[in-house]
């Protein structure tokens, strides 16, 4: 069962914040992988993250074809880390694109003044630490 915490929500919806955003990997439909910094990630709902897609390049291809992602978080001061393994979904436009940018931090979305950002929505079907134990699944 995935029930994404307290802790967890305290963690990735500040870590921009507490300098240690969030990176998501993807890839296409023929493996190749791509990872880079998603400072809008923020825990949607107790089963689904959710970030800005501003850029519109490599990731929005990629998940376009290939919609299963692994978005990491790490605090080093801490020492917490978490893998969320999951299946993204992109929301172009409608209510809960509206949610999700409604809830952007700051310094994310002063980066899209003209708010053409797509919401992606992304299940976790896995919770895993960096050592690869699993400590939620579907």
């Amino acid at each position: 069962m995935i029930a994404l915490t307290d802790q967890m929500r305290e963690m990735v919806n500040n870590a921009l914040a507490n300098n240690c955003p969030c990176i998501l990997a993807t890839a296409t439909a023929s493996g190749e992988p791509d990872i880079g910094f998603k400072g809008s990630t923020m825990i949607f709902d107790n089963e689904s993250l959710a970030y800005w897609e501003r850029t519109r390049r490599q990731h929005l291809k990629n998940l376009q074809e290939n919609p299963r992602v692994v978005v990491l978080f790490r605090d080093p001061q801490t020492k917490i880390n978490w893998r969320f393994h999951g299946v993204a979904t992109i929301r172009p436009d409608g209510p809960i694109r509206e949610q999700v940018m409604a809830r952007v931090v700051r310094a994310e979305l002063e980066k899209d003044p003209e708010r053409k950002g797509l919401a992606v929505i992304i299940r976790v079907n896995k919770v895993t630490n960096l050592v690869g134990e699993v400590l939620q699944t579907r």
